[in-house]
């Protein structure tokens, strides 16, 4: 199960419960949003199926606490792409 709440304007707290409960930071700024969903989705639901898409190639136990959405293009670079299909 993933939750995400808003912290502020560009912060956003995730927890992913599994096996083992895990608590995340993720920072999105609304150029982002708008480059990944034109707008069309919340920040919260982007967010959400950010980590659904992280959960299908890592544990949320290997998922770093803290990071700027953008960062998961670095180590996954179909993120961007695959991301934008299933919005």
């Amino acid at each position: 199960m993933i939750e995400v709440e808003k912290l502020n304007d560009q912060t956003y707290r995730v927890t992913v419960s599994d096996a083992r409960t895990t608590r995340h930071e993720v920072t999105l700024t609304s150029d982002y949003h708008r480059k990944l969903t034109g707008g069309k989705v919340s920040p919260e639901k982007l967010i959400e199926r950010s980590f659904a898409f992280l959960l299908e190639r890592e544990p949320n136990t290997s998922i770093l606490a803290r990071f700027d959405l953008p960062v998961i293009n670095r180590y996954f670079p179909e993120f961007e792409e695959t991301i934008k299909k299933r919005l």
